[in-house]
């Protein structure tokens, strides 16, 4: 019953015929891919309909034609740099990518470290790649980047690093995110080529901002938001818009660094570089697959809203600067949205209250949540001496999607005695209440004996992708078991208590 705005279909011919289109001018195409080659959730909460895998679909599609090198900076190795979407350090992310494109029959070139200096994390990466029979390259950092364009463009430049053979006309260089170092991956391959008489070419895929939209289309601006912590923002290609007379869309680090790419591949190539913007060099053609401009407006709105509450909350856990938060309410105001256009919002703080004037919720502490079905339905719930909010609210979603009347308990009382004795006497827990991970748990162990509950259990399968909202910040066992589910969460920035640590 969710509105959809994106056919991936029609987009995926018209990507694959343009990159199979790109690839035929040269020998060797290297095809940077930015963004998040798998789950891309970014881009299934902004465009409603697409498929956050489709990009690994597009590989698969291609690849009698292009495999892939998977990129990793040594640095994000050595401080175990973790991915807010997963919950996982890049490295491990890393590996998952590799062997979800086996899954899908894309072949892996190889994994290139990049910027390495000898670190001993990325010695350790290095090894059990190795001895799994993956190939892995290490490339240092590059000298005289990235104003000497004679020295990068030279023996002691690119040409120190190591050479990556592949097999296929196409080669997609990608990362576990950014600062992967797959630019300069990618430029010392065409370099090597060059300098082997080998004709090679460098493009660059990503998805936003979406440079065939209007520089204010809110799909655009949802791309500011989302980058707000690097100060990103996006801009008419000055150089497009100068040799075309076409205005196009792009942002301003990939502006900022056309003219240095520019020099070094007019070096590398001797001058016969053929590109004249930034936006030439892409390939994107998300456009095409757009089917609803309105509803796509409405839902990356959403995404600023949604922005705006994650980042709330990490400014409260000290991991976000005031800076981040004044942008994305600056974005919000040109917009004309507030944080009460979230349909969950205020049915969850509606929720927080009630329980406080019924003088209900624990320890002292009253914390709503809201949840949004497929059908727009919101369900509330808060949290008790035996449930978390988000255990509850969840619980509450699976009864109405399974039909399950509310005075049917799907957690049997033994169930949850059992827990918290353990909880209580045997871990030693303050906390005895079920997190949103142990209450899946425990709905598991309940539908081998509970018809209500297996009935419960299987209709948490749709409540992927719906909306929900908390008043309070979410424990860790939450949001894993939000983010296991697959649900757009929020929180208001308040923590559910005063203790610094609870166990």
């Amino acid at each position: 019953m969710r509105r959809i705005a994106f056919d991936n279909e029609k987009y995926l011919l018209e990507q694959s015929a343009h990159i199979r289109e790109r690839a035929e001018k040269t020998e060797k195409l290297y095809l940077e891919f930015g963004g998040k080659l798998l789950w891309d959730w970014h881009a299934a909460r902004v465009l409603p309909g697409y498929d956050p895998n489709v990009k690994i679909r597009l590989l698969s599609m291609l690849k009698d034609k292009a495999e892939v090198i998977l990129c990793i900076y040594a640095g994000d190795i050595e401080r175990k740099r973790i991915r807010g979407d997963f919950g996982i350090t890049y490295d491990a992310s890393a590996l998952q990518i590799f062997d979800q494109l086996g899954d899908w029959g894309v072949s892996v070139a190889g994994v290139v470290i990049t910027r390495y200096e000898d670190q001993s994390a990325a010695n350790q990466f290095a090894a059990l790649l190795e001895r799994r029979g993956v190939k892995v390259f290490r490339h240092r950092p590059t000298k005289g980047y990235p104003s000497d364009v004679e020295r990068i463009v030279s023996p002691e430049g690119y040409g120190t690093n190591e050479y990556i053979p592949t097999s296929k006309p196409i080669v997609v260089i990608t990362g576990p995110g950014p600062g992967s170092g797959k630019l300069a991956t990618a430029l010392s391959l065409v370099y090597a080529d060059h300098c082997a008489g080998r004709k090679a070419d460098y493009a660059k895929f990503e998805t936003f901002p979406v440079w065939n939209l209007p520089l204010k289309h809110p799909v655009n601006i949802a791309y500011e938001a989302a980058t707000v912590d690097l100060a990103d923002f996006n801009c008419v290609d000055p150089f497009h818009l100068e040799a075309r007379g076409e205005t196009a869309i792009n942002y301003n680090r990939d502006v900022e660094v056309f003219p240095v790419l520019r020099r070094i591949l007019d070096k590398i190539s001797g001058g016969s570089f053929g590109y004249i913007s930034p936006t030439e060099m892409g390939v994107n053609r998300i456009a095409a697959g757009i089917i609803d401009d309105a509803e796509l407006r409405r839902a990356a709105c959403q995404e600023v809203l949604r922005r705006y509450f994650r980042h709330s909350c990490e400014y409260a856990l000290g991991v976000s600067e005031k800076p981040a938060i004044q942008r994305i309410q600056a974005i919000m105001d040109e917009l004309e949205i507030k944080p009460e256009d979230r349909a969950v919002v205020l049915p969850a703080r509606a929720a927080a209250e009630k329980a406080l004037k019924e003088g209900k919720g624990h320890e002292g502490v009253c914390v709503g949540a809201a949840l949004e079905l497929p059908d727009e339905t919101i369900i509330t719930g808060k949290n008790s001496p035996i449930l978390h909010a988000a255990s509850a609210v969840v619980l509450n979603a699976a009864k109405k999607l399974a039909g399950i009347p509310k005075k049917i308990h799907l957690l049997p009382p033994i169930v949850t005695a059992s827990i918290t004795s353990m909880k209580r006497d045997v871990l030693g827990r303050k906390s005895l209440s079920l997190s949103l991970d142990e209450t899946l748990i425990a709905l598991s162990v309940s539908a081998a004996m509970n018809p209500s509950a297996q009935a419960g259990m299987e209709a948490l399968k749709a409540l992927a992708g719906c909306e929900l909202h908390l008043t309070h910040i979410p424990t860790t066992g939450d949001e894993g078991g939000l983010r296991r589910l697959g649900l757009n969460a929020t929180s208001d920035p308040y923590f559910a208590g005063n203790n610094l640590f609870s166990a």
